[in-house]
């Protein structure tokens, strides 16, 4: 079996080669874990566990667990944070910051464990037994004025799909990573009309690749992480920049994700 590692910091980078100047891909937030699938010490290149991405990491920003540990884990709902940021305590005095969407491995209030270390956190928080959807709009809104940042995804740096990944984790809901990727997924509509609050908005580059995603809002809005996450107005033709009165992006996609 593959050896399971977790992050215990509050946000590392994902990088798409094994060295601190290489493009960060995507982050491993405070609790989310990863399988091992490749070594090229110190980087380990990893697919984590949530959607299955692959990227490599420095071996000092994640803790091992024991294969034991993980099926426990993974057996268990999903705890997520929902604070912007708060503090994770242990070991007496020592802290880790920790930002919306991370996760807390066996939770109960207040305290969780991994790797023989008892933790505290006494911040609000979100348990999935079920998906709850009527949630999407709320975790939107929670993540604007967000900075953009590709790769990211917290609320201080966060890119487009990112940001609707953990819109959509803060309901329960699991999707890729990706735009493209996202964009594979759920039920395909026709166009804006058929439509509701909280389905997916895919946009294309001049070689019809799709290169950007945003969350459907009521009025014909759309939410977005574009130079910061910000609502736009949303017609057939696209997202449409009110500021620099033009059509940022153009519309090729909608799609309604259930659980």
């Amino acid at each position: 079996m593959q050896d399971a590692i977790i992050c215990h910091l509050s946000v590392i980078p994902i990088r798409r080669e094994p060295n601190d100047r290489s493009e960060i891909v995507t982050q491993l937030l405070f609790g989310e874990r990863a399988i091992v699938v490749e070594e090229n010490w110190p980087w380990l290149k990893v697919k984590l566990q949530y959607d299955d991405y692959e990227g490599w990491l420095d071996h000092k920003q994640v803790t091992a667990l024991s294969d034991e540990e993980d099926q426990y884990i993974n057996a268990l709902p999903i705890t997520c944070t929902y604070d912007i940021v708060q503090i994770v305590s242990y070991d007496q005095r020592k802290v880790v910051p920790v930002v919306l969407g991370s996760t807390l491995p066996c939770y109960k209030q207040p305290t969780f464990s991994f790797n023989n270390i008892k933790f505290a956190y006494e911040g609000m928080t979100k348990t999935f037994a079920i998906a709850d959807k009527s949630l999407l709009m709320e975790n939107a809104y929670m993540y604007l004025n967000a900075p953009y940042l590709w790769g990211g995804r917290t609320p201080f740096g966060i890119d487009c799909s990112g940001f609707t990944q953990q819109v959509y984790k803060l309901c329960g809901i699991k999707i890729l990573r990706d735009a493209s990727q996202q964009a594979t997924q759920g039920r395909t509509l026709n166009n804006l009309n058929e439509s509701l609050p909280g389905d997916l908005a895919f946009f294309q580059n001049k070689d019809q690749k799709i290169i950007h995603v945003g969350i459907i809002l009521p009025g014909n809005k759309i939410i977005h992480a574009s130079g910061n996450v910000r609502i736009d107005k949303i017609t057939e033709r696209g997202i449409y920049n009110e500021e620099a009165k033009r059509f940022t992006h153009e519309l090729c996609l909608l799609k309604n994700i259930s659980a």
